[in-house]
């Protein structure tokens, strides 16, 4: 495993994409911080640029180089973390290219996968986690399906790392955590009640 996310972090760092297995969903991997890079993500999956795309990283003394971690973030990470739960963050001052390009914010990810959190530290800072599907189409569970859907747009990814069918799991659960309110934009894996349980813990 470790030979695998070397190799891939060379394909990162290389400007490529990675299509790769995490603890939810398979995923497409780009350097989380080049335009270029995440251009790439957007034009395969047929995606609106608006719409935000999600970074791993491998611990959060990596997430501090580049978010404002609070005491909510900080209580949710203790919790739920490593796992399917992704953190809304206030990027840091001079945060401006890639996923964080004309945002206010940036959301990070640390999966319960070992492969993730091995990319992650090989590669050495963000790297983007999107389903690997077409924008607007169910995310198919084998890398075949993936590059079937895909067409003539998986000629864009350079490596593929091939788990087997991935089990049925629910997306992670998405929290806004950057302003004074949380809010929690998408229930998955970790339930709302679990995640305000904490917050209500820490006040």
């Amino acid at each position: 495993m470790e030979e695998c996310a070397a190799r891939a972090g060379d394909v990162l760092r290389a400007g490529g994409v990675v299509l790769y297995p995490t603890d939810t969903l398979y995923g497409l991997g780009a350097d989380a911080l080049s335009d270029e890079a995440v251009a790439k993500i957007y034009a395969i999956k047929g995606r609106a640029g608006q719409k935000p795309i999600h970074c791993i990283v491998a611990d959060l003394e990596m997430a501090e180089r580049y978010t404002e971690l609070n005491g909510a973030a900080r209580a949710l990470a203790k919790k739920f973390l490593p796992g399917p739960l992704t953190l809304v963050l206030q990027k840091k001052r001079g945060i401006d290219t890639g996923i964080a390009k004309n945002m206010k914010t940036v959301a990070i990810r640390i999966p319960d996968n070992k492969f993730c959190l091995a990319l992650a530290r090989k590669f050495g800072k963000p790297y983007t986690t999107t389903s690997a599907n077409v924008s607007g189409m169910e995310a198919p569970a084998t890398v075949y399906g993936i590059l079937e859907q895909l067409g003539e747009d998986k000629e864009e990814i350079d490596l593929v790392v091939d788990a087997g069918a991935l089990p049925h799991r629910q997306a992670s659960s998405v929290v806004d955590v950057s302003g004074s309110t949380l809010n929690v934009i998408r229930e998955g894996a970790v339930e709302k009640g679990s995640i305000l349980g904490v917050l209500r813990r820490t006040q």
